[in-house]
C-alpha cells in the first residue's frame, strides 16, 4: 500500500511539473511570450439543492495560486493523449473523492489565463505561462460521505476543508488572477446551479 500511494504522488507531481528540482528554475525569470499553456480541466459540481462545491486550497509554497486561503472549484492537469471529460472525472476523484456524478454541460470554448509575473517561472516547473482550461458541469448524485479530501500522500493535499455555497458566492473567493476564468464559466454554468427535479 505504501508503494502505491507513494507511486501515485510521484506520478501526480510529474503530471503537474513538480518533479523539476529548484535549481531548475531558480533564479530565472521566463519571457512569457516563449511559454504554451498547460492543458486544464475545470469542473463545476453542483449538488441537488443547485449549490457549487468549493475547496479552500492548501496554502503551499510556490503554488500555482500563490500564498493565501483561496477556494476554488476541481481542477487539474489533462494528460498527453487523455479525452477531457476522462481527465475531469479523473481530476475530480483525486481531488474530491467524488465518482457519483452526471454530466450536464460542457463549455465549448476553452478559456486561458495567465500567471501573474511573481508566480511565473516558479509553477508548474516554469514550463508554463499559464492554463488553457476545458470547463465542464456535473451533477453530484451521492451522499456528502463519498467525499474525501485527504488523499493518499499528503504531499498531495490539494484542498483544507470543503463546502457547497451558492453560485452568487464563488466570484469573491477565487484567487483575484483567475476571477474572470470564474465570471467567463459562471456565465455559462450558473443557470444550470438550480435543485435537481
Amino acid at each position: 500500500m505504501f508503494f502505491a500511494a507513494r507511486w501515485y504522488a510521484v506520478e501526480k507531481r510529474q503530471r503537474e511539473g513538480k518533479h523539476m528540482k529548484k535549481s531548475d528554475t531558480a533564479g530565472k525569470t521566463p519571457d512569457p511570450s516563449k511559454l504554451g499553456y498547460r492543458p486544464c480541466v475545470g469542473i463545476m459540481v453542483v449538488n441537488r439543492e443547485g449549490l457549487v462545491w468549493i475547496g479552500c486550497r492548501a496554502d503551499a509554497q510556490n503554488d500555482a495560486e500563490g500564498r493565501g486561503s483561496w477556494w476554488q472549484m476541481p481542477q487539474g492537469g489533462i494528460d498527453e493523449h487523455e479525452d477531457p471529460r476522462a481527465a475531469a472525472l479523473r481530476e475530480l476523484y483525486e481531488e474530491t473523492g467524488i465518482r457519483s456524478v452526471s454530466f450536464i454541460a460542457e463549455r465549448a470554448e476553452w478559456i486561458n489565463y495567465d500567471l501573474p509575473p511573481d508566480l511565473m517561472g516558479k509553477a508548474w516547473g516554469g514550463r508554463y505561462r499559464g492554463q488553457k482550461q476545458k470547463w465542464f458541469a456535473l451533477r453530484f448524485t451521492g451522499d456528502d460521505s463519498e467525499i474525501n479530501i485527504v488523499p493518499p500522500d499528503p504531499e498531495n493535499v490539494e484542498f483544507v476543508s470543503w463546502r457547497w455555497a451558492p453560485v452568487s458566492q464563488v466570484h469573491a473567493l477565487i484567487v483575484p488572477f483567475k476571477r474572470a476564468v470564474y465570471d467567463a464559466v459562471l456565465a455559462d454554468f450558473a443557470p444550470l446551479a438550480r435543485p435537481a427535479r
